[in-house]
């Protein structure tokens, strides 16, 4: 595999009173609306948990701290991408009244039951969205403290 065609990516798998949050946004090939998680890549000097906590006060505005992660999901994309995804597992004792995104690309905030997941007439960006959901909901958490720290050199 061309190493330029291998992506980390992250995604925020935030769950509240029986619903998950995902994003609205244009798929940037199709141009069609899709669902996701808030999701995206590292940035340069970040770590992987600052990383997702930034992603997810862009396209949420939600300033909260992961609980867990679930592992890594892969995914052989139709372009030739293979995409390795951490998901983080976000779960609230509350929200604050207002919240909106602040990246201009996200066009719309929506809570769904894992049930109304599977049945949304809006496209999930990739099947990795629904996986995410799904191991939530098997409960196969596992603890921030198996990351480990950036080491420096």
């Amino acid at each position: 595999m061309d190493r330029s065609a291998l992506h980390l990516t992250f995604a925020a798998v935030l769950y509240y009173q029986g619903h998950f949050l995902l994003v609205e946004e244009r798929d940037k090939r199709t141009g069609q609306r899709v669902l996701n998680q808030p999701a995206g890549h590292v940035e340069p000097g970040e770590d992987v948990i600052t990383a997702v906590t930034r992603e997810l006060y862009e396209e949420t505005g939600l300033q909260l701290a992961p609980c867990a992660w679930l592992g890594l999901s892969q995914l052989g994309a139709a372009n030739g991408h293979h995409y390795v995804r951490i998901n983080f597992v976000f779960m609230p004792a509350a929200l604050p009244a207002h919240y909106q995104p602040q990246d201009n690309d996200i066009l719309a905030l929506h809570w769904f039951s894992i049930e109304q997941l599977k049945n949304t007439p809006l496209p999930l960006r990739s099947p990795l969205v629904l996986h995410a959901a799904e191991q939530f909901q098997q409960q196969s958490w596992l603890p921030l403290s198996a990351i480990q720290a950036s080491l420096a050199l």
